[in-house]
């Protein structure tokens, strides 16, 4: 069975023991970097490595990036390696519930062209629900190789996103909070407000009050509403600073709308040039 978006608990407790299954644990807190990897040593699913968002899955030394810039291939390769995962592997990610980090590293991975990754539908939580086992052990894989590239025409950069702002073609979807994009409250960047035309879909509204997925077929319904006219090709998902918009992609994706692309930098990259334009309201 090869999974693209979802698994829900219990396909993947019938699968957990295949060898070619590898568990990644990806919960974080941005409030508490740490927060996530001393929930990993207090208990994770089994055989399950740790990402960490900061460490892992972006390279914090890139400046005028935004937060959590993407890595580079050939660090994201070793990290990988060093996980034990192959191209060969069905890959799972979850967080502790609502999946806007395991998003992430689903995403990273769609990149390279891994196709068989999905994000565990309701996180740490559905798997306690079912009633998962769990363990405190830390994994020691075996080292594997992984050689791939990004896709770079799959990636959305400033350029491309001011070049939609200039011509009005396309769609700018902002997967932050309500009161995030209209510039009310910013907890986390030195900016309030957004990029002018974008529309805010928060990337919570893809989620039951569990934190599980909604029906795909409202999802569909949603995302092509805000798409309107255009095609999916021609949408650029953002947040703050690259995380939540693979969550977007991932309902998407899940809802049968395949091509959207993410900018990485989002709002934190924008916000870098303070010549670039700003809307609030």
């Amino acid at each position: 069975m090869r999974w693209r978006t979802l698994v829900s608990a219990a396909d993947l407790a019938d699968q957990i023991d295949a060898p070619d299954v590898a568990v990644v644990d990806c919960r974080f807190d941005l409030r508490d970097p740490a927060a996530g990897e001393r929930a990993y040593a207090a208990g994770h699913l089994p055989r399950a490595v740790y990402a960490s968002l900061d460490r892992d899955l972006a390279d914090l030394s890139k400046q005028g990036r935004g937060r959590h810039p993407l890595p580079e291939a050939d660090a994201f390769c070793a990290v990988l390696g060093r996980w034990g995962i192959s191209p060969e592997h069905r890959v799972v990610a979850y967080d502790a519930r609502d999946g806007a980090y395991a998003a992430r590293l689903w995403w990273m991975l769609r990149l390279m062209g891994h196709d068989s990754v999905a994000v565990l539908d309701g996180g740490f939580d559905a798997w306690l629900r079912h009633g998962g086992a769990v363990e405190r052990q830390i994994p020691r894989p075996r080292p594997a190789q992984y050689k791939a590239r990004f896709n770079a025409r799959a990636v959305a950069t400033t350029a491309v996103v001011a070049a939609r702002l200039a011509s009005g073609n396309g769609v700018l979807i902002d997967a932050r909070a309500a009161e995030r994009f209209r510039g009310d409250a910013e907890p986390i960047d030195r900016v309030a407000g957004h990029i002018p035309g974008a529309l805010n879909r928060p990337y919570t509204a893809n989620l039951h009050d569990d934190g599980t997925f909604r029906p795909a077929d409202e999802l569909a319904g949603e995302f092509r509403a805000l798409l309107d006219a255009s095609p999916v090709g021609e949408a650029v998902l953002m947040c703050g600073s690259g995380v939540t918009a693979c969550h977007n992609l991932l309902a998407m994706d899940h809802a049968g709308l395949r091509g959207a692309r993410v900018y990485p930098g989002s709002w934190s990259e924008w916000i870098s040039d303070p010549a670039r334009p700003v809307a609030r309201g």
